[in-house]
């Protein structure tokens, strides 16, 4: 085992805002990368990045932007999205990030809820025109001039940007943001600075939604500042890692667990606009990442992919795997088709902003590795309580995944009540994840408390029938689910995604099951897809796997 180049104090806790953190990778590594894309030869080192950074800060606050202001972005991991995290940052906006997969309704609620005071988007994404979206829900803007944007339905929104060269109706161009930085003088921005406080709200971040209307959850420089610091202090990074993110910054998985831990340790961000296999593998490939993250199902495309032999993937050393359970099999094989003898996992919810645990890049145990999602965060306390009496429960038994700490968010935005429903009195902030924690303190996910099926008394964790199933040959990816039952209550039912040229059967899954896994665990109930159901960031929607058991097998 190598030697750890990053050796922090186990109770380091940083006081520093987003822009601090800026600040140092600027003073001690000016000319090393800091963004690159391999697709369209973009490239800044630190100190063009700061630069880059200030002009959109300045043209920001020459617009008017005020401390406290909620900035949507709504795009793809466009290069202006993480110059725009750190502007806002700069001068104490709040960058509000929107799911690049919402549609009308959707985006209706956030400007609604959110209150939102300034719009930054892109054009839009394969048959969702951003665009007319936004002039269909503020038509004001094809008649009102840009500087002065008044919505009798959202009475907060003041002006609306577009993230391209193009100028369009109502809108202000980035290019002409910048052009306005020129009007704030060098006082004014650092009087600006100076006025941030660690413990402000930074980003605002909606949960996805799967369940109810989504939350908006308030996350300070403090909570993503430490939860990036660990997060890459736990991959041992430093500023010769250079870091392949092709998840969606719009989720805590791009921007905190990505971009935050490359911004505590100066890590180059090496970044696709959106996930393709050879995007990713040209991008490693050709940069020598260090460093790769993704969603199992990311790993299993990439892994998968008929052009795999041709790339060099052999610089990679660590990464994260996380965003839903990972399969064993599919981490055994990203250790030895990757390289990624170092690969991590975390786990955690935007709430916890977003790590709760972490397994280590030196952990030696392939079943560590593969079976846990490690210990707990450094600074934060993770416990497994039980959901009918708040206690800590014992080694190996089941109960919620909760913890207290610098992570925990501010709350969600405007709701008062579900906040106290999620963090409780004494601090705790419960997930809504079943699980526990070994003998050694490694914890393990079975599943969401809502997931679970109890099959006539018997509770059956999904994950466990899944890790199972993932063991046979022909299935590239299973699902599994509760199906209604009128005798039962409930009864296991699977979704399955053949591997490539397989041609097993509802009959061969049953035959693998048997004598193998208790008889109540074996699905009762299979279907086969082509792929699952996915939310922008690579979530499977069980909810909607749910839904089409429903209408699949109604007399269960």
């Amino acid at each position: 085992m190598r030697k750890a180049k990053n050796v922090p104090r186990e109770d380091f806790v940083s006081d520093e805002t987003l822009g601090d953190l800026l600040d140092k990778c600027i003073r001690d590594h000016p000319d090393n990368d800091a963004l690159v894309y391999v697709d369209r030869d973009f490239r800044l080192t630190w100190a063009q990045f700061g630069v880059e950074v200030d002009r959109v800060a300045k043209g920001m606050m020459a617009m008017g932007v005020k401390k406290g202001d909620k900035i949507g972005m709504w795009a793809t991991n466009v290069p202006d999205w993480i110059v725009l995290m750190f502007a806002t940052a700069r001068i104490g906006a709040i960058l509000l990030t929107i799911n690049t997969n919402y549609q009308s309704e959707e985006l209706d609620y956030v400007l609604r809820q959110s209150d939102m005071d300034y719009l930054f988007l892109i054009h839009g994404v394969r048959d969702t025109d951003y665009v007319e979206m936004v002039y269909t829900l503020v038509p004001e803007l094809r008649i009102h001039p840009r500087d002065a944007v008044s919505s009798e339905t959202y009475p907060s929104l003041k002006k609306v940007v577009f993230l391209g060269p193009q100028k369009l109706r109502g809108m202000y161009s980035i290019s002409e943001v910048k052009s306005l930085a020129v009007q704030v003088s060098d006082e004014e921005y650092e009087g600006r600075k100076a006025s941030v406080d660690v413990h402000d709200v930074v980003m605002m971040q909606y949960t996805s939604g799967t369940t109810g209307f989504p939350k908006g959850v308030m996350l300070t420089h403090h909570n993503i500042a430490n939860n990036g610091y660990w997060v890459g202090v736990n991959m041992d990074y430093t500023h010769e890692d250079r870091v392949c993110l092709p998840v969606p910054l719009f989720h805590c998985f791009g921007c905190v667990l990505g971009v935050m831990a490359c911004i505590n340790h100066a890590s180059t961000m090496v970044l696709c606009e959106k996930f393709d296999p050879v995007d990713v593998m040209t991008s490693v490939e050709t940069e020598r990442c260090t460093s790769l993250y993704g969603v199992p199902t990311m790993f299993i495309a990439i892994m998968n992919h008929r052009l795999f032999d041709k790339f060099d993937m052999s610089s990679l050393r660590t990464g994260i795997m996380a965003g839903s359970p990972c399969p064993i099999k599919t981490m055994e094989e990203v250790v030895e088709k990757l390289n990624m003898s170092e690969v991590t996992i975390v786990y955690g919810l935007t709430e916890s902003s977003p790590g709760m645990t972490q397994t280590r890049w030196h952990e030696t145990s392939l079943e560590k590795k593969c079976t846990t999602v490690g210990p707990a965060m450094q600074g934060v306390e993770t416990e497994i309580l039980d959901p009918e009496t708040g206690e800590i429960c014992p080694p190996g038994t089941i109960g919620e995944f909760c913890c207290r700490g610098f992570n925990v968010m501010k709350g969600y935005y405007k709701m008062p009540e579900e906040t106290a429903k999620t963090i409780d009195a004494d601090g705790w902030l419960h997930s809504g994840d079943l699980g526990y924690k070994d003998e050694d303190g490694y914890f393990v996910v079975t599943g969401r408390i809502k997931d679970m099926i109890i099959r006539g008394g018997e509770n059956i964790y999904p994950k466990e029938v899944e890790d199972f199933l993932y063991g046979m040959e022909g299935i590239r990816d299973v699902q599994v689910v509760g199906v209604p039952s009128k005798k039962y209550g409930e009864q296991p039912g699977a979704f399955i995604v053949r591997s490539e040229g397989s041609d097993i059967t509802e009959q061969d899954v049953d035959e693998y099951c048997k004598g193998r896994i208790a008889w109540y665990k074996t699905p009762k109930y299979i279907a086969f897809l082509d792929h699952f159901p996915m939310t922008a960031s690579g979530k499977i929607m069980k909810y909607k796997l749910r839904e089409m058991a429903e209408e699949l097998w109604p007399d269960a």
